[in-house]
């Protein structure tokens, strides 16, 4: 599906548009592709967007880049304010990949300022900061494979609808139909992680949803399955670089 926003930058040259939008909770907006680079920053609410075989997770204070043509879903957990620019594919590509970044406060500004009102001169000159503020621009390890096999694809669900779920590995081997060993294999080809890595990756991942909500971080630890807090602060700070308050505090 190709998208239909309205005044998309033209191809042909370099051209900008931003976009101001909110979404109710549970808003999905169905599998499509933009002719325009964009680059969509979360003011508040979270977002999950399917793209590239993985699910990109999108908390307020950073921005997932979409290279042009790149098709995509998203999903709004909770309400969701967000500031969107579309970039005309004149310009080069920041990124050939799909990716999360950490919106810097200069960043921010360009995308509320573009989002707001439109001065075509103004605009240009913005673009060339908001390209360099991407290319710059700090990623963020906030995605989770989505992966092909329908089985393994079951476990990565529960996972993530039931993150405190304790089920151990021999007993997904019996429900799937593999041999603990096969598991391991298919788990590893499909998410190149290790089951231990998986569960503990996409912990950290809808902690992040709770987290953004406002629940604090005693209840998210407990939520998404840690036998403590500590354990919890450990494991976001190992994949993450930060403490969850660190992390949140950043927005």
């Amino acid at each position: 599906m190709t998208d239909n926003t309205p005044n998309m930058p033209k191809a042909s040259q370099p051209d900008i548009v931003g976009l101001s939008s909110a979404y109710a909770t549970g808003t999905v907006i169905a599998p499509h592709a933009h002719r325009a680079h964009q680059i969509v920053h979360a003011i508040s609410g979270t977002m999950r967007v399917m793209a590239q075989g993985r699910m990109w997770f999108v908390p307020p204070g950073r921005a997932l880049w979409i290279p042009a043509q790149m098709q995509h879903a998203i999903e709004c957990i909770g309400p969701v304010e967000m500031r969107t620019a579309y970039l005309s594919e004149a310009y080069p590509t920041a990124h050939s990949e799909v990716l999360v970044l950490s919106v810097s406060p200069l960043m921010r500004e360009v995308l509320v300022r573009l989002a707001d009102q439109a001065d075509e001169a103004l605009d240009l000159m913005l673009a060339q900061v908001l390209i360099a503020e991407i290319k710059h621009g700090t990623l963020e390890p906030l995605s989770l494979p989505i992966p092909n096999n329908p089985r393994i694809a079951k476990l990565a669900r529960q996972m993530q609808t039931d993150p405190a779920d304790q089920t151990p590995l021999t007993t997904w081997a019996n429900q799937l139909g593999y041999s603990e060993r096969s598991l391991i294999r298919y788990i590893r080809a499909e998410t190149g992680m290790t089951f231990r890595e998986l569960r503990r990756q996409t912990r950290i991942m809808v902690a992040l949803d709770k987290l953004s909500a406002g629940q604090s971080v005693t209840e998210t630890a407990f939520d998404v399955g840690f036998e403590t807090p500590s354990a919890f602060i450990h494991a976001f700070r190992i994949l993450m670089g930060q403490t969850p308050r660190q992390f949140m505090s950043g927005v």
